[in-house]
């Protein structure tokens, strides 16, 4: 039997409940790796899954908590090593979406956008490296956007947020390479998920007419290249780097 490409490895997803994260969970164990699936609010869409990647013979942990907030990472971070003993694989996907004109955007919105996107993405990092470093070996997988690269209309917290993560991980790959650790962004285009399915059509109708591939994705579709920057030897020479799928180039500018 062919061996796993995340068979032995340990996971945590953050805001795994749906969409991206979901989908990220359920292909590492189907690839072989336990999972510690973190959630807000969707306690039994995390439960589901958590059963869902039992079935692949894996080990899932389902651990509620706020990512934004110090204290309740610092919490998860510790539950899932005290669970697994080690975790080789860190996933920052937890994140928000709201829109605004600059001009109107309040402090509050833009505060609770680079919270629940960057911050969590750095708190998340710093509690997870330290057992890392010690076994000198790590993925840190952190998902960003493409529009962190080209910005958007009424998404300038968003773009911040996302910018942010880019440049957190490429600092963070120059940072740890030492030890055996690399680090990765994701940057997917607009993805089939909830978040996209609350924009109104004539937004996506605009959003299509810029897309080389003249389709949204599906989340499916995101998870292998997570599975990539994670597996041995598959991912290890990758690091510092940001896979972007639809970008922002209109379909007569790729040609």
């Amino acid at each position: 039997m062919k061996r796993k490409k995340l068979e032995g490895k340990t996971a945590l997803i953050t805001g795994a409940s749906r969409g991206i994260g979901r989908a990220i969970t359920y292909a590492f164990a189907e690839e072989g790796a336990n999972v510690c699936i973190n959630y807000l609010r969707s306690e039994e869409a995390a439960e589901t899954l958590a059963n869902a990647c039992r079935h692949f013979g894996v080990r899932a942990l389902v651990i509620q908590g706020d990512v934004s907030k110090e204290k309740d990472t610092r919490g998860l971070v510790e539950q899932a090593l005290r669970e697994f003993g080690h975790l080789d694989v860190l996933v920052n996907n937890a994140g928000i979406n709201t829109m605004s004109f600059v001009e109107n955007m309040s402090v509050q919105m833009w505060d609770e956008m680079i919270a629940s996107d960057l911050r969590s993405v750095f708190l998340c990092t710093r509690f997870v490296l330290p057992s890392m470093i010690q076994r000198r070996y790590g993925r840190i997988i952190n998902v960003a956007s493409q529009l962190g690269q080209k910005g958007a209309v009424e998404m300038a917290h968003y773009c911040a947020a996302k910018a942010g993560v880019i440049g957190f991980t490429r600092s963070l790959a120059r940072e740890v390479g030492q030890y055996g650790i690399t680090a990765n962004c994701i940057a997917p285009g607009p993805i089939e998920t909830d978040m996209l399915a609350a924009e109104s059509e004539e937004w996506k109708k605009n959003k299509l007419a810029e897309l080389p591939i003249p389709r949204f994705g599906s989340v499916k579709e995101v998870a292998p290249t997570a599975v990539l920057l994670a597996a041995d030897p598959d991912g290890a020479i990758y690091t510092g780097q940001t896979p972007v799928s639809y970008t922002h180039l209109r379909a007569h500018e790729t040609t």
